[in-house]
């Protein structure tokens, strides 16, 4: 029974049960030579694979994209098995083309062998199309990210080392300009500079496929630069050129270089791209060497000496050219970071602005102009909207500039947009792979939504970048106590900053941090000695650094019951605040400050109008990164006063929401001891999982 129906769905083609399967294959064989079917698949492979071999090197040349060179080969691929079925059908003779005479057989062996030719050569098209496709695809594929390593400066003098970097600065500017590039920052290739590396390890370290190098010589008014693009991948050399030029040619030769290499990776270029590199920043060639001078001292963001001679360079570029539209702009956010990070005075903050304004006059479409005019915004105003739209317009005009994706990252924090905060600071770090402050900032985000699986893991990735970083060893430190009341972190920084080569500003800093941990610790007479031998002088240079060492002083006198010396480091806390808030009258961490030292000096009144002035500079609804910060200090000013009840609710909704204060915080830091006999700071950690 199962017999018959198999044999009714499936009626067998020959009806013949005598002849073999061999004698049948036989059969379609000896068809397929005598209709020459061979012969046309053989010549068929031979034209399709050399269509192939000139459409791989002609389409990008052309510009072609990618998709069609694959549909060449699919088209090529289907028209196998229609060529078979052709040259089954019909014969070229010296009458033209006929229909091939068909030889005796049953009807049912000339349709068999007809389907037998189509499967035949849909499976070898099929097969080819396998392999074929994705090597293909593969091959013409174009790995559009490079790094520009520093160029070698040949000539003896040390001026010329500068004009080696400025070239290799502005060639490395103008491919960032090019959206279809991914192009690394100068940051993360200034390490290499006079080194003998491994391109192969370089390109795997930095994330790139292609490298530039070079070298710079310059004799009088000429300069000869000659540059290589490198394959990191395979070490092969991919495009060279020498340029021997007059020295005015400077800017052409870093243009052409730029467009050169774009052509090579197959980027694309718009007109407006195209149009920034093309302009000439100055036609004043010592202008210029003035300001490649200071924009390499501005790197070096944490070394106040060299952020000083970076000013005066600046200053004097634009002396020597006004309408220098970049000097402008870069001067500008020189005095937007020393306004934020050393002296945030009203003519720090109005010379940034003032600058980023000239230079947006002289050239409104300066990408440059905008992230300075940002960061004014951004720092001096705390007006993070207008911030935003101007580091949006420099996006446009800087894709591959690291700093404006920071810029972004930070303002969306403030915002409350943890998630596109988050992806901006990752895109900085893929762009500046070298360099720690993108994955220090990253992991502060991941720390104020308290999740510190992925905060250590990103601290850990910028320790493989640079091991000697006192911020992300302090980022550390802090992760440890936060999420663990573990202090011991801090102690294993300390010890490691030991064999750290740093500036006087990093070892103030250390020795810094060194007594705060003490405090925290409650060996309040350790900590007492090491921040009462925290020079005076050069703690006057930091904002807010000698009145914190005082302030820190009292607190450590009044816990070891030196209410005398308590009260005398006070009032040196209070003086100090008061005459720097003379000039910074708009600093929300100078008010909260002195709001503290107030409470401490028994001032209530006083110190809850700081409090309450500081939260209206720096409201919890316009900034929710820096805002819970300063909530978090109105409690400190609560608790020290007695008023229990406004520090509790403050740190209850703190904890209830993004911020940096935890359970395991709360009960290590000695300043919340007011608090530990009352029942409701009891029941507040154990709400959020803690113990007192």
């Amino acid at each position: 029974m199962a017999r018959f129906i198999f044999m009714s769905i499936f009626p067998p083609l020959n009806h013949n049960r005598g002849e073999s399967k061999s004698v049948a294959m036989d059969g379609f064989f000896e068809e397929v030579k005598r209709r020459k079917v061979y012969r046309v698949a053989a010549a068929y492979i031979i034209a399709a694979g050399g269509i192939i071999q000139l459409s791989s090197a002609a389409f990008p040349a052309w510009e072609l994209p990618n998709w069609a060179l694959r549909l060449v080969i699919v088209l090529l691929l289907a028209g196998f098995p229609i060529a078979l079925i052709l040259a089954w059908a019909f014969d070229v003779t010296p009458q033209g083309i006929r229909a091939t005479p068909s030889v005796a057989a049953p009807r049912t062996h000339r349709r068999r062998n007809v389907i037998m030719l189509a499967v035949t050569g849909l499976i070898v098209s099929a097969v080819a199309g396998f392999f074929l496709l994705p090597r293909i695809s593969s091959a013409h594929k174009i790995d559009k990210s490079i790094a520009v390593l520093p160029f070698e400066n040949l000539s003896d003098e040390k001026e010329n080392a500068y004009f080696a970097d400025g070239i290799q600065d502005d060639v490395l500017t103008n491919l960032s300009k090019i959206g279809d590039l991914k192009v690394i920052s100068r940051t993360s290739v200034m390490p290499y500079r006079g080194k003998a590396s491994n391109l192969r390890e370089i390109g795997k370290t930095l994330g790139v496929g292609n490298i530039l190098e070079g070298s710079v010589r310059r004799i009088g008014n000429r300069v000869r630069v000659n540059v290589q693009l490198i394959n990191a991948e395979s070490d092969e050399h991919i495009w060279a050129e020498d340029y021997d030029r007059e020295l005015t040619d400077v800017f052409a030769i870093q243009t052409d270089l730029a467009q050169k290499i774009a052509t090579e990776l197959r980027a694309k270029l718009s007109p407006s791209e195209k149009a920034l590199m093309e302009r000439k920043p100055t036609e004043n060639g010592e202008a210029y060497l003035a300001f490649v001078q200071a924009h390499d001292l501005q790197c070096a963001v944490e070394d106040l000496g060299k952020l000083k001679q970076s000013e005066q360079l600046y200053a004097r570029a634009i002396e020597l050219d006004p309408k220098f539209a970049l000097a402008l702009a870069r001067y500008s956010q020189l005095q937007s970071w020393l306004f934020h990070s050393i002296e945030p005075t009203r003519e720090r903050r109005q010379k940034a602005r003032a600058l980023a304004e000239q230079a947006l006059q002289l050239q409104p479409d300066l990408p440059e102009a905008h992230l300075a005019m940002g960061q004014s915004y951004y720092y001096g105003d705390n007006n993070y909207d207008a911030a935003q739209k101007e580091f949006e317009i420099a996006q446009r005009g800087l894709p591959n500039e690291s700093e404006v994706y920071l810029a972004l990252g930070a303002i969306q924090r403030r915002q409350g947009k943890w998630a596109e905060s988050t992806a901006n600071f990752e895109k900085a770090a893929s762009l500046n792979p070298k360099e720690s402050w993108p994955l220090q900032n990253l992991a502060q985000n991941y720390q104020v939504l308290r999740d510190f699986d992925a905060a250590n893991k990103t601290i850990d990735r910028g320790l493989k970048v640079d091991p000697e970083s006192v911020g992300l060893w302090e980022t550390k430190s802090k992760l440890a106590i936060a999420e663990k009341g573990d202090l011991s972190v801090s102690e294993q920084a300390f010890q490691a900053a030991k064999s750290m080569p740093m500036n006087d500003e990093a070892k103030l800093r250390i020795a810094f941090g060194r007594a705060d941990v003490f405090v925290l610790e409650r060996k309040y007479q350790e900590g007492l000695r090491e921040a009462e031998n925290l020079p005076d002088d050069r703690l006057a240079a930091i904002p807010k650094a000698l009145s914190s060492k005082y302030f820190l002083i009292g607190f450590a006198r009044k816990a070891l019951q030196d209410e005398t010396g308590a009260r005398l480091a006070f009032l040196k806390a209070k003086d100090l605040l008061e005459a720097q808030l003379k000039e910074s009258p708009d600093s929300p961490d100078m008010q909260i400050l002195l709001a503290k030292v107030l409470a401490c000096l028994g001032e209530k009144d006083g110190a809850l109008a700081g409090a309450r002035r500081a939260s209206e500079l720096l409201p919890e609804s316009k900034d929710a990164f820096g805002g819970p910060e300063i909530a978090a200090d109105v409690a400190e000013v609560h608790a020290m006063l007695g008023d229990n009840g406004p520090a509790i609710e403050i740190l209850d909704r703190l904890l209830s929401q993004p911020s940096a204060v935890t359970v395991q915080g709360l009960k290590v830091n000695p300043i919340w001891d007011p608090l530990r006999s009352d029942p409701r700071f009891q029941t507040l950690l154990q709400k959020y999982g803690g113990k007192a």
